[in-house]
């Protein structure tokens, strides 16, 4: 499937805006829920979270047509990797390891800031290293000994 990269960069900037809330406020509630967005996006597809919904809904109607488009599952990918800083981050906070909590919430902050600012992905730069490493380990495992 092919996406709009502007659609995952206002996911981005969604998510920049919700993690600095989860930081200021420490509401593991709100980081739970941000988990959740992320996991629609990883299991279900990009086509199916609620940021991508709102911004094919509302927004992308108003622009222009994208130069390009991109393979969806680098951002994706980039969604899981989101989605267990998350979940690490909500289980710091819901077990009083609020260190844990803010160290995994600003983690994630930073890496999508760098996509909402920059359009820069870091779980899709992370995307063909783990593509590299999982086909070696299941070429390894097909060698007869």
């Amino acid at each position: 499937m092919q996406v709009d990269p502007r659609g995952p960069r206002f996911g981005a900037a969604v998510t920049t805006a919700v993690l600095i809330v989860v930081l200021v406020t420490g509401s593991w509630a709100l980081l739970a829920a941000q988990a959740v967005v992320f996991a629609l996006a990883t299991f279900l597809g990009l086509r199916y979270a609620p940021y991508g919904l709102v911004f094919r809904v509302l927004i992308r109607p108003r622009l222009a047509p994208p130069r390009e488009l991109e393979d969806a599952a680098a951002p994706r990918f980039a969604q899981g990797v989101g989605l267990a800083f998350a979940l690490v981050g909500t289980v710091g906070y819901v077990t009083g390891t609020t260190w844990l909590g803010i160290g995994a919430t600003a983690l994630a902050l930073a890496a999508a800031f760098l996509n909402a600012a920059f359009g820069f992905c870091l779980g899709c730069e992370m995307y063909p290293l783990f593509r590299r490493i999982t086909a070696k380990v299941r070429s390894e495992r097909e060698v007869p000994a």
